[in-house]
């Protein structure tokens, strides 16, 4: 599996299931969790413990459960639902809406690629 290829730990190149789109979408919340946490670091005085308030799994999982879906039989439409809702967690959240776009692009690549 080439990593020019890999978004998330999912090839492109090859067929994709909806788990591995639900995984790459846990995955690259992970990130940006963390990307948050370092700029919270580096620009804040937040104790580290409050940053870690987040948890991604549990996010993800009731964004699922808010449109209707099953997050272990994920459909394309839940996935472009739960993209939204997201979208909208993380503009709240006072993410840079920089970072916002290049993971939404990237997470839309892979549910683009559902069959």
């Amino acid at each position: 599996m080439s990593t020019d290829n890999c978004i998330y730990g999912v090839d492109i190149s090859e067929k994709i299931t909806p788990i591995q789109v639900r995984d790459a979408m846990v995955r690259c919340f992970s990130l940006a969790q963390e990307d948050f946490k370092k700029y919270v670091k580096e620009n804040t005085d937040i104790a580290p413990k409050k940053i870690e308030r987040f948890f991604v799994d549990f996010l993800i999982e009731k964004a699922f459960i808010d449109v209707g879906g099953d997050f272990n039989n994920p459909t394309k439409e839940n996935f472009l639902q739960v993209v939204i809702l997201l979208q909208e967690h993380a503009t709240r959240a006072f993410r840079d809406s920089s970072i916002i776009k290049k993971h939404t692009e990237e997470i839309k690549q892979l549910i683009d690629k559902l069959e």
